[in-house]
């Protein structure tokens, strides 16, 4: 039963861990790479909102460009029209779209690092919900009466010991990501 609640605690923080690393791949950096363009969507064949990916191929030009290259030529006009929507600034390069990445100012660089502290902030907070819905479930059980006081005590020590590694995984994601941002 315990090992049950800490395997489920244990994925759930795992899970918050994932979300976050996927939400810091969208936040630009300057340095290009293909995750930046996966919340474009384009209006393809009937379809308002298709992914960016599902009608072209994205690659790196260079460290500070992407080329983006229609599955199809004739939806060059609508990729460019979902880029500029996603507020990127799309060259034409007959049947190619490079996108130019330039490096954010410092200003900006410092914004990022904030907004990085906040999504990390959301992911611990995250964490310690999963670890007190835990702490939860051990209590139940000793209400009734299906493990003793050391086995909840034991319990909460485990989980408390999967919160604090976790916590510290989100950490190092944010230093990562701030390191990044933060260096010319």
């Amino acid at each position: 039963m315990l090992n049950d609640i800490k395997n489920n605690a244990q994925t759930r923080m795992a899970k918050s861990i994932d979300a976050l690393k996927h939400t810091l791949t969208s936040i630009r950096t300057g340095r290009a790479t293909p995750a930046l363009l996966d919340r474009v969507t384009v209006s393809a064949y009937g379809n308002a909102s298709t992914p960016l990916n599902q009608v072209a191929s994205i690659s790196n030009a260079d460290a500070h460009s992407l080329l983006v290259t229609p599955f199809d030529k004739g939806m060059i006009k609508e990729i460019e029209k979902g880029l500029y929507n996603a507020e990127f600034t799309p060259n034409t390069l007959g049947t190619a779209i490079r996108i130019n990445m330039p490096p954010p100012t410092e200003e900006r660089r410092k914004e990022l690092a904030k907004q990085v502290q906040k999504e990390g902030e959301g992911a611990k907070i995250a964490i310690r919900n999963i670890r007190q819905d835990a702490n939860k479930e051990i209590a139940k059980l000793v209400k009734d009466k299906a493990i003793s006081e050391d086995e909840k005590k034991r319990g909460e020590d485990d989980i408390q010991k999967l919160t604090d590694a976790n916590i510290k995984d989100v950490d190092k994601v944010v230093a990562d990501k701030e390191k990044e941002l933060l260096s010319v």
